[in-house]
């Protein structure tokens, strides 16, 4: 429930990282100014009893977080990625969340698997080890299937996450409600709308047989997508706690030491990522929405390879239209382009100058072209665009939620196995090949065509519906009802006759 009771949970948080020693860790690594170390330890030192211990064998940060439960683990992830906000060590402790989580015990994981597939392991698999990799949803062994002899890997949910994941969700709820009532200026964020489209996610991450729907399909639309390899799951050794897919073989995209080691082109792998990231975002409209390092791996032959399906983005084609023309107007440093997206979509409001939006665009944009990567600050890039949308009062767009965040993460981990990387200059290709095949004269054809197929599945239909329009024009006292209804009761009769000649005009224009 998400009520006051939650202010304990948001206090306890703080408390928390006062007792493990985290919050002087986080308050130095963010380089707070004094006025807001005298609050933080002010405010928490009182409660510090309230805070959980967590284990003492963790650094404290990564102490903190993981004692607060998996939510605060994936905050965690995220910026494990951002070593230019956090910076190096804090990051470093911080990727202990990816991958290095403390694992239940194989036993609880093997009634897990009897229970849902209704055979012992034993008779599964003629191996199985124990946990390779724990995270803060499940759990990772590597087993080889008896029947055929092939190596898997198989993902066990942890006990009692669910409930887990409901409270930390419950007190998120209730500090977004706290920020809104507090501060209306924070209401065009949409926080609560934040919190639900984050609930959705990782309520959807814990049902293994969505994870595994989500492999196969992220499979079949990359698999001619060179350089980059996804596991495939096995379905019949699948359930809604368990999931079987094949073994990925490599080193962790987060060692870079080690993909220097083998031999490895480290600037080509983290271009590719930022280039393989862009290319299913706006090719496909589905993206893999959780690429941190504990999710990817660099094979021997160099692939990059993904797995961990359980955070899916998805968006719909206008938008992906609408995004490259952003990214493009910016590689471009057309600014002047890049605000009339803006406003054409609706994300900013009407009554704002686009003029003076296109210049404060373009001081975000600006510092990042012909600047040496390494000195770069994307904290203070992040911040002042923020302090431009809330200034022209856009609204946070919650279908670019995942797509923003997953941005930010896969530039993290592109720029630490190369840290001299341009995200700009690695995204050009990609986004320019996108405009040419999907912005002007070829895509309006294609759009020609997919009206012309929409309509000529109602084709059938169209006399009734003009019939339909013309009798409740002549008697509107008695207007008889055709079905099926396709414009509404009352609707004026030009509407119908555009439909019809639209329809006609559509039609002809497809078979031309």
């Amino acid at each position: 429930m998400r009520g006051p009771h939650n202010l304990l949970r948001l206090i306890r948080t703080g408390a928390t990282f006062e007792r493990t020693g985290a919050m002087r860790a986080v308050l130095d690594a963010v380089e707070a100014p004094p006025r807001l170390r005298v609050a933080a330890r002010v405010l928490g030192w009182p409660f510090r009893w309230l805070g959980y211990k967590g284990d003492p064998n963790l650094p404290p940060i990564t102490r903190a977080i993981t004692a607060l439960g998996p939510a605060y683990i994936k905050f965690g992830q995220i910026l494990s990625t951002r070593a230019d906000v956090v910076g190096v060590e804090m990051a470093q402790q911080l990727r202990m969340l990816q991958d290095r989580l403390p694992p239940f015990p194989t036993e609880i994981a093997k009634d897990i698997i009897l229970a849902d597939l209704r055979q012992p392991v034993d008779l599964l698999f003629s191996e199985f080890s124990e946990p390779v990799a724990a995270a803060s949803i499940a759990q990772v062994h590597r087993a080889r299937i008896r029947e055929t002899g092939q190596e898997v890997a198989v993902k066990v949910l942890r006990p009692g996450i669910a409930g887990a994941f409901r409270r930390d969700i419950d007190a998120f709820h209730f500090a977004a409600g706290i920020i809104e009532f507090l501060s209306p200026g924070s209401r065009r964020l949409r926080p609560r709308d934040v919190v639900r489209h984050f609930e959705s996610t990782v309520t959807a991450e814990q049902d293994m047989r969505l994870e595994a729907a989500n492999a196969s399909e992220f499979a079949e639309n990359t698999k001619d997508d060179a350089g980059f390899a996804v596991p495939r799951p096995h379905w019949h050794l699948s359930s809604r706690r368990v999931l079987t897919s094949d073994w990925a073989e490599g080193l962790p995209m987060g060692d870079r030491a080690a993909l220097v080691a083998a031999g490895h082109d480290t600037s080509r792998i983290a271009a590719r990522v930022i280039q393989l990231f862009l290319q299913h975002a706006l090719r496909d409209g589905f993206f893999h929405a959780d690429m941190h390092h504990g999710n990817l791996k660099v094979g021997a032959n160099g692939d990059v390879i993904a797995y961990d399906f359980g955070i899916m983005g998805e968006i719909d084609e206008y938008t992906r239209r609408i995004y490259a023309e952003i990214l493009y107007g910016f590689i471009q440093r057309d600014y002047r382009r890049v605000a009339r997206v803006h406003f054409e979509a609706g994300y900013v409001p009407r009554d704002r100058d686009e003029a003076q939006f296109a210049r404060a665009l373009r001081a975000v944009g600006e510092p990042i072209f012909g600047a040496d990567a390494s000195r770069i600050s994307m904290a203070n890039l992040l911040a002042y665009l923020f302090e431009v949308t809330e200034r022209f009062g856009m609204q946070t767009q919650t279908q670019l939620i995942l797509l923003q965040r997953t941005m930010v993460v896969v530039e993290g981990v592109a720029r630490s196995v190369d840290p001299q990387l341009n995200i700009w200059d690695a995204a050009k290709p990609v986004v320019s090949d996108y405009i040419r095949s999907n912005i002007g004269p070829k895509a309006l054809a294609g759009d020609m065509a997919r009206v012309a197929q929409t309509v000529g599945r109602y084709g059938p239909l169209l006399p009734r519906i003009v019939e339909q329009a013309l009798w409740e024009r002549a008697h509107p006292e008695d207007a008889r009802p055709v079905q099926p209804i396709l414009v509404r009761r009352g609707a004026p009769v030009w509407l119908a006759v555009v439909l019809a000649l639209g329809a006609g005009a559509a039609l002809g224009v497809a078979l031309v």
